[in-house]
């Protein structure tokens, strides 16, 4: 048989018990809430890190591929001009040639000419030709240059977003401890 104050001191305990683990239950729920809002917003800082990256080496590969097309076809056009001017030359020739067949004198001279000619087409085209490497060497340095830039902004950009994730990681861990604690004293 039990005493009637023993059941209500009973009672009473039982009810601060309920109202301690339901305090402790909303606690945990809400922080379950701020490490799922906190996760999220590492995703989305992730997932903008990830793609600002991505823009930038792909801008820097379209500009990289740009200047080469440039580059291309503004040679292409000097080379195709030279060339057409040599065709041209050469046509003359032939048709000096054939018109001054009877005059050999007149015809050695036209020769010579069109030789003179040639030779300094065929050194303006080694002219171009090495302007051309030296271009691309510049180019290819300058774009080394832009690539190891964009590599070092991506690494900073790692290292930031690695010490993002340990604060976060240890801001986790210290709720933990405090949920673990309050469960401990409790």
């Amino acid at each position: 048989m039990s005493l009637p104050g023993a059941d209500c001191q009973r009672d009473t305990r039982n009810r601060s018990r309920g109202e301690v683990q339901n305090m402790l239950e909303r606690f945990g729920a809400d922080i379950n809430k701020a490490l799922l809002a906190k996760r999220k917003r590492l995703e989305m800082y992730t997932k903008a890190s990830l793609k600002t990256s991505n823009q930038k080496i792909e801008h820097v590969w379209k500009t990289q591929q740009e200047q080469r097309q440039k580059l291309n076809h503004e040679f292409s056009q000097q080379f195709l001009t030279l060339f057409q001017q040599w065709d041209v030359d050469v046509q003359k020739a032939e048709e000096q040639e054939e018109k001054l067949a009877n005059m050999l004198r007149q015809q050695q001279k036209v020769f010579q000419q069109a030789r003179i000619v040639q030779s300094q087409r065929l050194k303006t085209i080694k002219q171009l030709y090495e302007q051309f490497l030296k271009s691309m060497e510049e180019l290819e340095k300058s774009n080394e240059n832009l690539l190891a830039g964009a590599q070092n902004e991506l690494r900073k950009e790692m290292a930031m977003l690695q010490k993002k994730i340990m604060m976060d990681t240890v801001s986790i861990r210290s709720m933990k401890l405090v949920k673990c604690k309050n469960r401990t004293f409790n």
